[in-house]
Order: C-alpha cells, then sequence, then structure tokens
C-alpha cells in the first residue's frame, strides 16, 4: 500500500485554525518562533518546529486602509507578543494608531478560517 505524503505546515495550520485553535510554530531547540508556517526556520535553518498555541496579543507595526465602490477594508501588519509578524486585517474600525493593542479571533473569511485581530479597548 502506497504511503500517504505528509500534510504541509500551510494545511496543518489551516486545519487549527479549522478546530478553532490559533498556532503558530516554534523550534525546541532556541525556543525562536516562525510564522508563516514553515519546514524550517529562516537564517538558521532549525527543522525542530513544533505547534504551540499563541498568545493572541499584538499591537499594530503598520495599517492601510482601502477604499472602493464596496466599501473600505484595513490591511494591517501585527507584531504578535511571540516577536513574529502576520499580516491581517482589524474588525470593527477603519484603522487604528500604531502601537495600538490587538487582540486575534478566528472568523469565516470568504467561507474559510482566518485570523483576524479586533481592538483591545481601555488600554
Amino acid at each position: 500500500m502506497p504511503q500517504l505524503p505528509e500534510i504541509g505546515p500551510e494545511q496543518q495550520f489551516k486545519n487549527y485554525l479549522a478546530e478553532g485553535k490559533f498556532m503558530i510554530q516554534r523550534s525546541r531547540s532556541t525556543g525562536k518562533y516562525v510564522f508563516y508556517p514553515r519546514v524550517a526556520i529562516p537564517h538558521s535553518g532549525e527543522t525542530d518546529l513544533e505547534w504551540v498555541e499563541a498568545s493572541g496579543r499584538g499591537t499594530i507595526y503598520s495599517i492601510t486602509v482601502n477604499r472602493g465602490k464596496n466599501g473600505s477594508y484595513n490591511v494591517a501588519l501585527v507584531d504578535l507578543e511571540e516577536g513574529v509578524r502576520m499580516m491581517s486585517t482589524v474588525e470593527g474600525v477603519e484603522t487604528l494608531p500604531i502601537g495600538a493593542p490587538v487582540k486575534a479571533k478566528i472568523t469565516l473569511v470568504d467561507d474559510a478560517p482566518a485570523v483576524v485581530f479586533v481592538p483591545v479597548e481601555g488600554e
């Protein structure tokens, strides 16, 4: 019987999202976090990556607003507490100041689970 190929890191990430879990990778030997999902850490090449739950806390690194006929939406780069940066959107606001605290949540975007962020009130 032929052996089925293992699923890649991107599909593993998507499977976790489908289960309602926001997971990122971390090197067992160095503790360095990685995002976007990979098979090895860039530059150093560690392949001992494990999946760990992300805190979901972050701050806005940059944000831009795209306006069109169907309304506006933002695209944000968010620095996660774990030290990695990811691109997403911030729900419920058009824009936020750089450094504003945000919290991740998993929601459906185009019928697929995705990580989006919401502002953290009172900080």
